[in-house]
């Protein structure tokens, strides 16, 4: 059976991203045949995975979604290889899937439901779907929401990161009582954490009180700030081949978070 998560925060720079990445890398240690579907029009995460630099008018997600019949394709049809043996990737390139946001934000029925269906049409096969969601609360992100059997948030321990999480956790509820009745929170990670702030340490606080106030569940331990996280998937690397001594230790968080909302 299928697993569907969709990495989110309508905010950016919260390391959405890059926690997709990892978690992909994470996914490919345990053996887990894993599809990555990037969902943010700027593309970065495409970058990332991509075995070579991707040509401006590669078939990515945004020629799934459309309903231009002449230019619409299947998933599987644009579905490419990564820099990892079983994870895969539906990719986005340039300004398309921006443009096809308006187009799906424009249309009058069934625009929430775009995603889920062509994912309804994809052959069996993979364990764990990635989708990286755009950073706002906009059309494809909905889209994202609808399609996913969970919703894995990350956030910042700061109060612009606090005053966010209720609007987001909102939107959540509300795509599942309108189109999705499945859908869940995974859980919460607490990203680019810094414990020795008093800062830092007070809005963890925060959050951790918000989130269990309301019945769910911040991952443990928050995930630390570390320059090489980033570097790392900028460079196309996995953390357990990172030459820094740390970075394996990293990695394992990871791969406990995919095994805490997997399970």
């Amino acid at each position: 059976m299928t697993t569907t998560i969709a990495i989110a925060n309508q905010k950016g720079g919260v390391g959405k991203t890059t926690t997709t990445y990892h978690l992909a890398r994470a996914a490919h240690s345990q053996g887990l045949k894993t599809l990555v579907i990037d969902m943010d029009p700027q593309g970065n995460l495409s970058s990332a995975l991509a075995e070579e630099r991707l040509p401006e008018n590669i078939a990515g997600a945004a020629d799934a979604l459309t309903k231009r019949t002449n230019q619409t394709l299947t998933l599987e049809q644009v579905t490419i290889g990564t820099i990892w043996d079983q994870v895969n990737l539906v990719p986005t390139v340039g300004d398309v899937l921006a443009d096809v946001r308006d187009e799906i934000a424009a249309a009058k029925v069934g625009r929430e439901f775009r995603l889920r269906q062509v994912l309804e049409q994809l052959p069996a096969g993979y364990d764990l779907i990635l989708i990286d969601c755009a950073p706002s609360l906009d059309v494809l992100t909905i889209n994202a929401f609808t399609a996913a059997d969970h919703v894995l948030i990350i956030t910042h321990a700061a109060q612009w990161s606090s005053n966010g999480l209720a609007r987001l956790l909102g939107t959540i509820k509300d795509i599942a009582h309108y189109y999705n009745p499945e859908l869940t929170v995974a859980g919460v990670v607490i990203n680019q954490y810094e414990k020795n702030t008093l800062s830092g340490a007070q809005w963890r606080m925060e959050i951790e009180k918000e989130v269990t106030d309301r019945g769910l569940r911040v991952l443990q331990p928050p995930m630390p700030k570390r320059v090489f996280i980033k570097d790392s998937a900028e460079a196309a690397v996995g953390l357990d081949e990172w030459p820094d001594t740390q970075a394996p230790e990293i990695h394992r968080l990871y791969v406990q978070y995919l095994k805490t909302i997997t399970s």
